[in-house]
This record gives structure tokens, C-alpha cells and sequence, in this order.
């Protein structure tokens, strides 16, 4: 192992266990390793819900046991800026947004990175799980998927570009989850068994829909079925998403006779009187929402998609032609034929169906395990 010694290194130090591994990590290397704690939000933050002051005993803690200086910085003010107000823009017009997406691109390695460069860094490091390296032909930095497959962040980081690439380092991409909580144990790390962040941090575990109302006004209208029937009211088209099947209030309405007949016809499995009901549509001239039963139906697929917006690490989209791509996160590979129309947008027809392919988030495209880049998904057909 090459000695970094003298090489400054800040490290995202979140309080969890990815972010603490990494500072080890670097310092067994020998870089000089400074940490930094980012609090991205304000707003009635408390333990009960965005728990930052948590977080940040934590970091410190961990920046104790491994003897490094730990700063806190506040990027609130860029956080709601740059990343909450383009949440709120997107959710008023029925899209729904990726702001983890947004958060890294604006903030983390943005924000951030500068803040990291006029402390005299060479680098930063944060615990995402994915890698970097770069391409001996072309001697552009690459980002690849990371190694533990259930781990892989490289959907998050899609829209990263060569000078921020250049700067980072992504330890734990190398490492499984199970190898981090052992190494994190092993050198006892006082957050080595603290449970994984879910979610976003200005929501954190409180109800979504009660964030929501906070900021965007409700507007009740109808929910229908896929023949016009008036199945029930939702409470404001903002605050549904594609394919969402829970929160819809309208669980006890059955499939009946030639409607039942129909959908077992498509071949939709699990289709019955008691199928649960899908989010499918979202008419927001019309302020209606519309619902479908089976998991399968024909209006939760779609063989094709547009997206806007486009990021492509390499600086330019790659080449038409067979790629592969996700349109949500945790999602496997899906075989597609990439299009592109112009610098920022492109289409994509998959080789099979997508279920409920939904306008704000992102499509990732991928060869093998390098990360192109991706875009927002505008439309999707079927």
C-alpha cells in the first residue's frame, strides 16, 4: 500500500458507519484526514425527526477515537436554495423528484468541495458506495457501480462531472457492507452497529404527506377507475406517486363481472375481487387521479421513455445505441436502445416493459458497471 502521507483528505463525516470507515481508511493510508460535518437543514430540526445534532455527536465521537480534527458547517442556506426549492417546484407540478440526486450534485460535491478546497484539501471522501478510476485510453475519470451489489450508490452520483470525479475518493466502494461493520467493530468505532439513514434528511421518519401540507396546498378531486367511475377523493395530486399503493383510501372496492373478466384476459397476475388498487395517472389538467388494479396492468408499464435534463460524466452522451438503465433506485439493470436529441435530452426503448416509470425521477444509464450519466424522466409510453 503507497503511503499518502501528507496528502489532505476532508472527509463528509455523517455520524454513520460508511462515512467513519472511510476516514480510517484513508488515515491507514496516510492521508491527512480532516473531517467535516455538513447540516443541510434547519427547519425544525429536531431528534425526533432530522436528528443532526445526533449525527453530529456522533461524528465527533468518531473523529475522537480516530484522532482527527472535525469542523461543522452549515449549508442550509444552498440546501433550500438549491435543492429543497426545486423539491417543492417538481411536487407542485405532479412530478416527483430524486433531491438525494440534486443534494449531491449541489451540495456535497459542490458546496462541499469547495468549502473542502480552501482548507487546503487534494481530495474529499464521503462513505457512498461506488468507485472511481480512471480509463487508460481515454483518461477520463469513470464512475463505477460499487462493488456490494446491494449497496451500489452510483444511481445517486449519476451526475457528477470529470472535475469533481478528479477530486473524490469513494473507500468503501470497495468493500462490501459486511466488511465495513466488521472493520468499523474491529477498531471499535462507537456508531459500528448505528442503524443506516432511510430516507431524506429534512423529512426523516415523520409522514410525508404531513412535510407536504406544510408547503404545498391541497386540492381534493376525483379518483377513478380505468372506466370513469368515481371510486373515491384524493387529497391533492402532489401527493401521489406512480405505482404507490398504500394511502389511497379505496382498498374495499372489488373488481366485478366484464372488469374482473377483462384483466384476467391481459394475463395480469394476482388480478381478483380484492386486488389492490395502483396509483396509474395523474391528470393534472383535470385535477384527476386515476387507479388501476393488479400490479400488472397495462397502464403501470411502459416500453418507452424521454428525459430532460441531461448529465453524462464524460462531459458529452455517449453513442446511440444498446445501453442499459434504471429508472428507480434498487432496481436491476434493464436492457435499452439509448437515442439522444441534442446535449440534454434522450429516449430509451427497453427490451421489456417498465413498471410505473415515473416524470422527476431519474433514468441511469450504464455499460457494465460504468455509470454514464443519466437525466429526469419527462414522459414514458407504452
Amino acid at each position: 500500500m503507497n503511503k499518502q502521507t501528507g496528502r489532505r483528505v476532508v472527509v463528509g463525516l455523517s455520524g454513520g458507519v460508511d462515512s467513519a470507515v472511510t476516514a480510517w481508511l484513508l488515515k491507514q493510508q496516510g492521508f491527512d484526514v480532516v473531517a467535516l460535518f455538513m447540516k443541510n437543514w434547519e427547519d425544525d430540526d429536531d431528534s425526533e425527526y432530522c436528528s443532526s445534532n445526533i449525527d453530529f455527536v456522533d461524528a465527533a465521537a468518531v473523529a475522537d477515537v480516530l484522532g482527527i480534527e472535525i469542523e461543522h458547517v452549515n449549508f442550509a442556506a444552498e440546501y433550500k436554495d438549491r435543492v429543497f426549492a426545486e423539491f417543492l417546484r417538481e411536487y407542485q407540478v405532479g412530478r416527483t423528484p430524486n433531491p438525494d440526486i440534486l443534494c449531491n450534485a449541489e451540495i456535497k460535491f459542490k458546496a462541499f468541495l469547495d468549502h473542502a478546497m480552501r482548507l487546503g484539501a487534494e481530495k474529499i471522501a464521503t462513505g457512498h458506495y461506488a468507485r472511481v478510476r480512471v480509463n487508460a485510453v481515454t483518461q477520463r475519470h469513470e464512475l463505477l457501480k460499487g462493488l456490494d451489489p446491494s449497496k451500489d450508490q452510483s444511481y445517486f452520483l449519476h451526475r457528477l462531472n470529470q472535475a469533481q470525479l478528479s477530486k473524490t475518493l469513494f473507500p468503501v466502494g470497495e468493500l462490501n457492507k459486511t466488511e465495513v461493520r466488521r472493520i468499523a467493530s474491529e477498531i471499535g468505532l462507537p456508531n459500528a452497529k448505528k442503524k443506516d439513514s432511510t430516507g431524506i434528511c429534512f423529512i426523516g421518519e415523520r409522514p410525508f404527506r404531513d412535510f407536504l401540507n406544510r408547503y404545498i396546498a391541497k386540492e381534493p378531486g376525483p379518483i377513478k377507475d380505468e372506466r370513469g367511475r368515481i371510486l373515491g377523493q384524493h387529497v391533492g395530486l402532489s401527493f401521489y406517486t406512480l405505482g404507490q399503493r398504500q394511502g389511497l383510501g379505496i382498498g374495499g372496492i372489488k373488481a366485478r363481472g366484464a372488469q374482473l373478466k377483462a384483466v384476467q384476459a391481459l394475463g395480469q397476475r394476482g388480478v381478483g375481487e380484492h386486488s389492490p388498487w395502483f396509483v396509474a395517472r395523474k391528470d393534472m389538467a383535470n385535477n384527476t387521479l386515476w387507479v388501476v388494479q393488479g400490479h400488472d396492468h397495462p397502464w403501470l408499464l411502459s416500453h418507452s421513455l424521454q428525459a430532460d435534463s441531461a448529465s453524462w460524466v464524460a462531459g458529452a452522451a455517449p453513442p446511440d445505441g444498446p445501453l442499459a438503465a434504471k429508472t428507480r433506485y434498487r432496481q436491476a439493470d434493464a436492457p435499452c436502445v439509448m437515442h439522444s436529441e441534442g446535449a440534454a435530452r434522450f429516449d430509451l426503448r427497453f427490451d421489456q416493459p417498465q413498471w410505473a416509470v415515473t416524470p422527476g425521477q431519474s433514468a441511469v444509464l450504464y455499460d457494465g458497471d460504468v455509470c454514464l450519466g443519466g437525466g429526469v424522466i419527462d414522459a414514458a409510453q407504452a
